[in-house]
């Protein structure tokens, strides 16, 4: 075990509506709303950023451990764990609940309305992290609010660097607590957007938080990323995908490259070219999970995402 990964496991149902949102509500009448979408196709994927950042970390040959919860129904997700030989032994059942699960409805301009059920998620800090587990590095990714603060102790205790990535937890957390988390971790990965209100609400310049940690990754979409380590500002350029397909997950295929790279101890300018080319897979793919590549094939797109 290299890398232990916190964070959720979840089915997410995707549904497509082959209207538009706009032709079925009545603006005048949103105080009033009762509408009902026909949604002929309906798939279910695995998702959760833990298992999306296990399964990428799998792809590129890691060795990843998943720290997680799932319901009474989560047999489905240990069976895929286990035919693609991920550790789950860290997985919970908690009895009486569902596994986290996403339903998102899709219209035909590609807008979205989800409804989202945390279920077993909201149970994460009954998994504890001690010292005799001591993987290579560990990253804690959106989960329970209650189970990530716990697990930023834990990782802390056991002398564990680690990745934070607040994700769309972020929200969820005091300035006092998001304090806490940085003073703690080893790196930070946010996305442009939640860099922003990372900075807003601990009162600090993205410059100052980076200070803080051995490395600050902030990921900004099709303009590429930036990486704050050692002093440098490492901007490595997006890579030319042949179809934007979903973007869904390429968040957490980004961050296990970003492990891959720390645990086989390469420069950040490669770990950002890896962890930019895996994404640049997924994001030609639905679903966090459905794209299935070579380690030859991610590892070819790495000349193509060049620091900047």
């Amino acid at each position: 075990m290299q890398s232990l990964i916190c964070g959720s496991l979840a089915f997410d149902n995707i549904m497509n509506f082959q209207g538009r949102f706009g032709e079925q509500i009545l603006p005048d009448r949103i105080h009033i709303l009762n509408v009902s979408f026909l949604v002929p196709q309906l798939k279910r994927d695995f998702g959760g950023c833990a298992g999306n950042i296990a399964y990428n970390l799998k792809l590129l040959g890691g060795d990843p451990s998943v720290v997680a919860t799932v319901g009474d129904d989560g047999a489905e997700y240990a069976q895929r764990f286990d035919a693609l030989g991920i550790n789950r032994t860290q997985v919970s059942v908690v009895p009486g609940t569902l596994t986290a699960q996403a339903f998102i409805i899709t219209d035909l301009d590609n807008n979205q309305i989800t409804a989202f059920h945390p279920g077993a998620m909201m149970h994460a800090h009954i998994n504890r992290i001690g010292k005799e587990d001591k993987p290579r590095v560990g990253i804690i990714s959106p989960d329970g609010p209650e189970g990530m603060l716990q697990h930023a102790e834990d990782f802390f205790a056991a002398g564990v660097p680690f990745i934070f990535d607040p994700g769309q937890a972020l929200p969820s957390f005091t300035g006092e607590q998001l304090h806490s988390f940085i003073e703690r971790a080893t790196y930070l990965a946010v996305n442009d957007y939640e860099g922003a209100m990372l900075a807003k609400k601990v009162g600090m310049s993205l410059t100052e938080i980076a200070g803080k940690v051995d490395a600050l990754i902030v990921t900004r979409g099709g303009e590429g990323s930036t990486i704050y380590a050692d002093g440098q500002e490492i901007v490595v350029a997006p890579i030319e995908v042949a179809r934007v397909t979903d973007p869904t997950g390429c968040g957490d295929a980004y961050r296990a490259g970003l492990l891959y790279g720390i645990t086989k101890g390469l420069s950040w300018e490669n770990t950002g070219q890896i962890a930019s080319a895996i994404a640049s897979i997924k994001i030609e793919y639905h679903g966090g999970q459905n794209h299935r590549p070579s380690i030859a094939e991610i590892f070819e797109r790495c000349a193509d995402a060049q620091p900047a």
